[in-house]
């Protein structure tokens, strides 16, 4: 089921790391910075109740959507109090999971707008839908991941090693140029035949998305 998730999610632009057991899942949280957390309560070793109690005894704040086959209501409290944000009972669909997901990341960062806009460039989170002078750029799930990081993120420096942990996932082989290979498919695709080029490379230290117009 971990696999399936995450095959999904990252077909929708998510960066996905798998933990297979509740020490793991700890270990994950302990040296990553994550967006959202989904905690199956049936992990082996610590369950996914007393995983979801230490993250938040750290004071971690990350939203956690527990999955269970328990629907009893003692099962969903227990969750709840334990320090979960929302609870999906399975068997469920993908698509529910999916517009969970989403859900809790808007509430986590309801501060940030749908529509990011830098210069004649638009790009929009919640239909993941980027044009440019009025016209629509096509991008796969991968490119639209990494030019909206870099949206985010605009007028600021973004190292490979920050892009690597919020675009990909921890198969990332950091010495690989596949980072170089996706920024210049964004090139081709956001700045082609524009004077005023969005897209910057600091070398040896990154890259930045902003008008110098």
């Amino acid at each position: 089921m971990a696999n399936v998730i995450a095959k999904g999610l990252r077909e929708h632009s998510y960066a996905v790391d798998i933990a297979t057991d509740g020490n793991a899942a700890l270990y994950q949280v302990s040296i990553n910075d994550y967006d959202l957390i989904i905690l199956d309560i049936l992990l082996p070793g610590r369950d996914g109740f007393e995983v979801c109690r230490e993250i938040r005894g750290r004071g971690e704040t990350t939203p956690v959507l527990m999955l269970t086959a328990r629907a009893a209501v003692d099962d969903r409290v227990e969750g709840f109090e334990a320090g979960a944000d929302d609870y999906l009972t399975k068997p469920f669909s993908f698509r529910e999971l999916l517009a969970r997901v989403k859900a809790l990341l808007r509430r986590e960062t309801r501060l940030r707008p749908d529509v990011l806009q830098i210069g004649d460039l638009i790009v929009d989170s919640a239909s993941h839908r980027v044009s440019r002078a009025n016209r629509e750029v096509a991008l796969t799930a991968k490119e639209y991941a990494l030019l909206e990081y870099l949206a985010q993120h605009m007028g600021q420096l973004v190292s490979r090693a920050d892009i690597a942990t919020h675009v990909w996932d921890d198969s990332f082989d950091p010495f690989s140029n596949t980072i170089e290979v996706y920024m210049n498919r964004l090139r081709k695709k956001i700045d082609e035949n524009h004077s005023n080029k969005l897209l910057h490379t600091r070398r040896g230290e990154g890259y930045i998305l902003e008008s110098r117009n």
